[in-house]
């Protein structure tokens, strides 16, 4: 019997009730060209079938909650590999993914994360409209990198449990701090579904409520803070920064569409702010 090799890779997917995802999602990692590889899925306490599933494709399953912060440094507790990379259940990746961060990471080893540029996939219009929009953000402080190494991973201390909506936020920016950052040349696919407005709202409402907490940990003055929620950079610079205007030249009706969504979101910002400022000023004085 031949001796057990450490994987080079953990992939850890987080899972809440993604019985129609988890499959998909782990035969894109099973597929990888790179083994020894392990996939760590980490569920919060599911009511389908994710974990059942999750077995049949060889993936370690833990149960832990309650957030995604709290469920990926779990994982990486129970991880062997190397380098880490952490997904989200409705991502696919392609061919080529781990390979490409790996030789990358070998090749220099002052790499501390690499960002995968994300491609949104869906039916309809908004769904065109997201696919646009994403792609201006690769390796951006809007972006956050997904693949690192695991002592990156332990030297920043994981990601903050204190934070929902803005963990990815902060712990790029703590893995910046180390070292250099590197986007990928291959891709990550980002299953979206049928675009429902109402619920893209109110999933950006909810990741909100994180803001003020992370702001206050690196301070408002902050440079990466400054940008990622100043309405000049999210609405003008980020779209135009490079040279990344002639995208917008080419497509006036995503454009108008991602302008659109754009400004919707921004006054979901900015009242959840308001509401969030006048509940501290008031646990302040009561």
């Amino acid at each position: 019997m031949s001796p057990k090799v450490d994987p080079v890779v953990s992939v850890i997917v987080t899972t809440k009730n993604e019985e129609r995802n988890i499959g998909a999602c782990l035969e894109s990692v099973a597929q990888q060209s790179i083994p020894p590889l392990e996939m760590i899925v980490v569920d919060n306490n599911s009511t389908d079938q994710t974990s059942e599933i999750a077995k049949q494709y060889g993936a370690q399953v833990y149960q832990f909650g309650p957030e995604r912060s709290a469920q990926r440094n779990y994982g990486v507790e129970h991880a062997k590999g190397q380098y880490i990379l952490y997904l989200d259940a409705d991502m696919r990746l392609s061919q080529g993914v781990l390979k490409d961060c790996v030789n990358r990471c070998e090749a220099d080893s002052e790499i501390s994360g690499i960002y995968i540029p994300e491609i949104i996939v869906g039916e309809g219009f908004w769904i065109k409209v997201r696919r646009f929009e994403r792609g201006f953000y690769d390796g951006t402080v809007i972006d956050a990198v997904r693949f690192v190494p695991k002592l990156t991973f332990q030297k920043v201390d994981g990601f903050d449990l204190r934070f929902t909506g803005p963990e990815d936020w902060d712990f790029d920016k703590k893995v910046r701090g180390l070292g250099k950052t590197i986007v990928s040349n291959t891709y990550l696919e980002h299953f979206e579904g049928d675009f429902d407005l109402k619920h893209y709202l109110s999933k950006k409402k909810y990741y909100s409520k994180g803001f003020d907490t992370y702001t206050e940990k690196w301070g408002k003055g902050d440079p990466d803070i400054r940008m990622q929620l100043s309405p000049w950079y999210r609405f003008i610079v980020v779209f135009v920064e490079k040279g990344k205007f002639l995208k917008l030249l080419g497509h006036p009706i995503l454009t108008l569409g991602m302008f659109y969504l754009r400004f919707r979101v921004g006054f979901v910002y900015i009242y959840s702010a308001r509401l969030l400022s006048k509940n501290h000023i008031s646990s302040k004085t009561s």
